[in-house]
């Protein structure tokens, strides 16, 4: 990892498996420049689930998310890159897809709150991605490897 690198952990739920959108999620990922260093395609059991929204329990709310990312298989992700998280929340778009820009994640594929497609981690929440990153992948399931392109996305490479 260069020294301007970051990791972020991002998930297609149940719902965009369902839909077929990991192809166009992990393309406009790619496209904007950002590296895949560890993709998993899942079922999320309750334990996992529990684990991964623990922050949320007391909340009325949270049996639906359990319930909800725990219905179908997810793909699990992290991406690498020059401020990762920050740069895959503003792609991903507002938790309400019907906040989010057109030309994001959910502006352009949700329209429901409880299925938005996507989760990422929130830059705002220091060391969530550290967390989540770690609830669903092993040290060596993530890969440190060059990208030729770099040179062309980054200025110091």
């Amino acid at each position: 990892m260069s020294h301007h690198d970051e990791r972020t952990f991002v998930m297609v739920k149940p719902d965009g498996v369902q839909r077929g959108l990991i192809g166009e999620v992990v393309s406009r990922f790619e496209d904007r420049g950002l590296k895949l260093v560890g993709g998993k395609f899942m079922q999320i059991d309750e334990d996992l689930a529990h684990d991964h929204y623990g922050e949320h329990e007391d909340k009325p709310f949270f049996d639906g998310l359990v319930e909800f990312i725990t219905s179908g298989p997810v793909f699990a992700m992290v991406w690498e890159g020059a401020d990762a998280t920050r740069q895959v929340r503003a792609m991903v778009g507002e938790t309400d897809p019907a906040e989010s820009a057109p030309g994001t994640i959910r502006g352009d594929f949700g329209l429901d709150l409880g299925h938005n497609v996507i989760h990422a981690s929130d830059h705002e929440d220091e060391g969530a991605n550290e967390r989540e990153i770690d609830l669903f992948f092993d040290e060596d399931e993530l890969v440190d490897y060059g990208l030729d392109t770099a040179a062309w996305v980054y200025e110091d490479e």
